[in-house]
């Protein structure tokens, strides 16, 4: 759905996506499907911020009646209509996109873990300039 081949879904695209889907949306409801996940806030999806769709929805943090949700069911299958053949593949892409997802977690975990780290060093150096300041000021 990248029509643009530059690595995000711009609200366009997204639309066009919806579409195909069947799961059309207003422009209000895009953009607000955007905002929801856009991490950067550069108004588009990066891959990180698409699976991040799908995590917040295994994780129950979705509106039951929001874009997103309706985006994460319709990676569902019904085997009757589908078949095993069918079935097959999409467990294949899910279990692809899972692995995925557990490395966008590990990403996230060390993100996190880098601001913390960052973190408490500037409270060092704040404290050793105020230890300094308290030296000078006496």
């Amino acid at each position: 759905y990248d029509a643009g081949r530059d690595g995000f879904i711009d609200l366009m695209e997204l639309k066009l996506m919806m579409e195909k889907l069947g799961a059309p949306q207003t422009h209000l409801g895009l953009k607000s499907m955007i905002k929801e996940v856009d991490e950067d806030f550069d108004g588009k999806l990066s891959f990180r911020e698409f699976l991040l769709i799908f995590h917040k929805a295994a994780a129950g943090e979705l509106q039951e009646d929001s874009g997103l949700m309706a985006l994460a069911k319709l990676s569902e299958i019904d085997v009757a209509l589908e078949g095993v053949r069918g079935a097959k593949d999409f467990f294949e892409a899910k279990v692809q996109a899972l692995s995925c997802a557990s490395k966008f977690e590990a990403e996230l975990k060390a993100e996190q873990d880098e601001r913390k780290r960052e973190e408490e060093k500037r409270k060092v150096r704040q404290a050793a300039f105020q230890e300094l300041k308290a030296t000078f000021s006496a």
